[in-house]
């Protein structure tokens, strides 16, 4: 019996994933044959969506991208005009070095057998045969940072958490994406929810926790409901529900919540606001209480290490930035899609080989990394490899691990623009460099957009962003600088008043 591979998640779904298995279903139907069609995650290779895998003798096949039209050719003899090949061959996926986003896209994201049969469960099994001390230890030596964009070391945030003396601690995973140009989340929540869950388990048993949140980002109704049937299932199988049990909670739809004390607050049912620190919440976070808080990715690599080991995770990366990390590729790219390879790779080895340039044709003229706080490099820049000392000795920040792509008819001054607008529509209000200074950053890149006093108010500008980096209370306001900044430095052209008068036309 053939077996067909199609994924169900959110991008192959927007292009017709749904349709083309229908069509397959029907097709075999009308052949008289018996198929069988398993719904995947996908394997992050999105200009090839919808994506359909076949067992062969030698691994699977894939085809894509494909339509209801192109099904029939699946039962016939003969090349099949979408046909891809051994699917573990494509450069694409072949060059990668796969630890988090191993399984997504080869199982069903809710068989708890698959995930088993996978490597599955093994890191929890190792993080209760050690115990909780060793558990810590062990995350601590493999160099794990928070992927969440802070780069926080995320064994000594647990070692604080274990630490602590309290009745009551708190698990909480930040599944609260909102990165321009990321997605690295959503797909290990639609393609391998399990890893997030036994993520979430061993850090649990390595803290002292009873009791765990997933906050998911609102705009995720497809994430949401694949993660709650993937608790579900847990629940059932016994490795939720007895001393450890999560609940997933819905996003309140603002992109300060991705701030993990503004997202505590959201999670108490109240507004979305950023805390002071200290207290830290590793000490006083969720109602009170010691909480581990982390993003998805931090917690979905602590099962490979604890099932390999530190020192093999430790041997990916480079300087204090170990493991790997899930890159991904958006705007004006060729081959836009999620590549996970240990830290080192450069901007232009993601963007021109993995990415394969611009899909419009058009030469780069800059790449933004880190989401829409991030700088925007030239190409100058290109080759600074990407890890987060690199980074930020050229005033970048890796952030989540999104780099949008822009060709020559970008405007870097109207993306500076963008960039405080952004904040003050997203600032929580609750300091006065965030909240007032992005509104007075509008108005002022207004002025040079339009030829006004552009000297004066390139140094108003230079002010103003001193100002919100040292006074803001969190990162939203604190960051904004650094795309305006970078435009600035970069490209300095798009600030200039023959420039900012061909804007106004």
């Amino acid at each position: 019996m053939k077996r067909f591979y199609i994924p169900s998640d959110s991008t192959a779904l927007a292009v017709g994933a749904d349709a083309v298995a229908q069509a397959l279903a029907s097709e075999a139907q009308t052949r008289g044959e018996t198929i069988e069609i398993v719904r995947t995650g996908s394997r992050g290779l999105y200009w090839l969506e919808p994506l359909v895998e076949i067992d062969g003798p030698e691994g699977r096949l894939g085809f894509g991208p494909m339509t209801a039209a192109d099904v029939g050719g699946l039962f016939e003899a003969g090349a099949h005009p979408r046909a891809l090949g051994l699917i573990e061959e494509i450069p694409f996926l072949k060059r990668q070095q796969r630890l988090v986003f191993a399984r997504c896209g080869r199982i069903d994201p809710l068989s708890l057998t698959a995930y088993r049969a996978e490597g599955g469960l093994a890191g929890l099994e190792r993080a209760r045969e050690i115990g909780p001390a060793a558990t810590v230890e062990e995350v601590i030596a493999s160099g794990l940072r928070g992927r969440g964009g802070a780069g926080f070391p995320t064994g000594i945030k647990w070692r604080t958490v274990a630490g602590a003396k309290a009745e009551q601690k708190y698990i909480v995973c930040n599944a609260d994406e909102g990165d321009s140009g990321t997605f690295a989340d959503r797909m290990l929540l639609e393609g391998d929810p399990f890893v997030l869950i036994e993520g979430m388990a061993i850090a649990a048993l390595a803290v002292g926790a009873s009791k765990g949140y997933v906050y998911i980002r609102s705009e995720y109704p497809h994430a949401y409901r694949t993660f709650s049937a993937a608790l579900t299932a847990a629940r059932a199988a016994g490795v939720l529900g007895r001393e450890f049990d999560i609940e997933a909670r819905l996003g309140a739809g603002a992109y300060i919540c991705g701030e993990e004390t503004s997202l505590l607050e959201s999670l108490e049912g109240k507004r979305g606001q950023v805390r002071p620190k200290p207290p830290l919440p590793a000490l006083e976070g969720l109602f009170g209480k010691p909480t581990v808080i982390n993003n998805v990715l931090s917690f979905a690599s602590t099962p490979w290490i604890l099932s390999y080991g530190a020192k093999a995770y430790a041997d990916y990366g480079m300087g204090r930035s170990r493991g790997t990390q899930p890159f991904q590729l958006a705007g004006d790219i060729a081959r836009g899609g999620l590549v996970e390879l240990a830290f080192g790779v450069t901007i232009r080895q993601l963007v021109e080989d993995f990415g394969g340039g611009t899909r419009s044709g058009r030469p780069i003229r800059a790449v933004q990394v880190g989401g829409p706080l991030g700088a925007y490099f030239p190409q100058a820049l290109l080759d600074t490899p990407l890890d987060y000392e690199a980074m930020l000795a050229k005033k970048g920040m890796l952030g989540h691990g999104g780099l949008v792509v822009f060709n020559d008819r970008v405007d870097l001054a109207a993306q500076a623009r963008f960039a405080f607008h952004f904040c003050a529509k997203e600032s929580c209000g609750k300091c006065t460099p965030c909240r007032i200074g992005s509104t007075r950053g509008v108005e002022t890149m207004d002025k040079i957009r339009a030829s006004r006093d552009v000297e004066s108010n390139i140094a108003l500008l230079r002010d103003l962003c001193e100002t919100m980096t040292d006074g803001s209370l969190c990162a939203l306001g604190g960051l904004t600088p650094l795309p305006v900044l970078s435009a600035l430095e970069n490209f300095p052209d798009d600030f200039a008043p023959r420039a900012a008068a061909r804007a106004t036309e």
